[in-house]
């Protein structure tokens, strides 16, 4: 008998006869990442969405290797098959979008399109690798320290001071989303920090050529980094197409949520 290694929090939310999404949320979000667009798309889409390992009210059963982005990516196709979802769209932001980015490079079968928003197909070289995994250790010990100092308000304050997120905390419901990144448990992000960060999953550069599910690629107009990164993922991918989306940076889908699921409702609802 095979232990149960992981126990999803998820909502699946059926419109009769509608395609279904799978949301896959980023770092330090949680199952809600997606309402606002959900609200909008859900009369022509039936939607799952879930947290993720490390995140929200989901429990990994099994030891530290079952939040790596492997692990966590089988777990996914585990739960579609229980749930008798043979084929679906999948949308995933930032980390959530490196996960469905290996989902759809690993598991083609199982996904007829593919939306990932700020994502990246990991770093190209062991060097970068390392490098990138030395930073996010020294972030996974300030989320340590968050815990002692109960200050785990201040650690979400300098996230969200980095570049990508432009101007991210002029938004009018910043302090909203703020609220509900506090309900994560800082010693869970820790974990998926360690396991799942960008420095530690297998890069997907040398596989991107061999995909063939259609691919929207959306980078906010203040997001220079993931703009160059998408690019780069564009000119590879023959199935892929990027659009800049105006007045946002990495979050797009709450800095401007109309934009997003306009994108979103027209490349899904277009003939493949």
């Amino acid at each position: 008998m095979t232990l149960k290694k992981y126990n999803f929090n998820y909502c699946l939310n059926i419109n009769e006869n509608k395609p279904i999404i799978i949301f896959l949320h980023g770092f330090i979000g949680n199952i809600h990442e997606f309402d606002e667009a959900i609200k909008l798309l859900s009369e022509n889409f039936s939607y799952l969405t879930l947290d993720l390992p490390g995140h929200g009210k989901t429990e990994v059963l099994g030891g530290d290797e079952y939040y790596q982005i492997e692990s966590t990516a089988q777990a996914i196709i585990n739960l579609l098959d229980e749930l008798k979802i043979d084929k679906c769209h999948l949308i995933g932001y930032s980390m959530g979008g490196r996960l469905a980015l290996y989902l759809t490079l690993h598991f083609p079968e199982r996904f007829i399109k593919v939306v990932l928003e700020s994502a990246s197909p990991g770093l190209a070289t062991k060097a970068e690798r390392l490098e990138r995994v030395r930073r996010d250790d020294q972030i996974a010990r300030k989320l340590t320290r968050s815990i002692i100092q109960a200050d785990f308000a201040a650690f979400l304050s300098n996230w969200y001071n980095q570049p990508i997120f432009g101007y991210i905390k002029n938004h009018p419901e910043y302090d909203r989303m703020i609220e509900s990144r506090l309900q994560n448990n800082p010693q869970e992000l820790d974990k998926s920090l360690r396991f799942m960060g960008t420095g530690c999953q297998p890069s997907l550069w040398e596989k991107l050529q061999l995909n063939t599910i259609p691919m929207l690629l959306l980078v906010g107009e203040y997001d220079k980094k993931f703009i160059s990164i998408n690019t780069e993922i564009a000119k590879i991918c023959e199935f892929a197409q990027i659009k800049i989306i105006s007045n946002s940076a990495h979050n797009i889908h709450f800095e401007n949520t109309l934009a997003f699921v306009e994108n979103i409702r027209s490349f899904l609802s277009a003939a493949s």
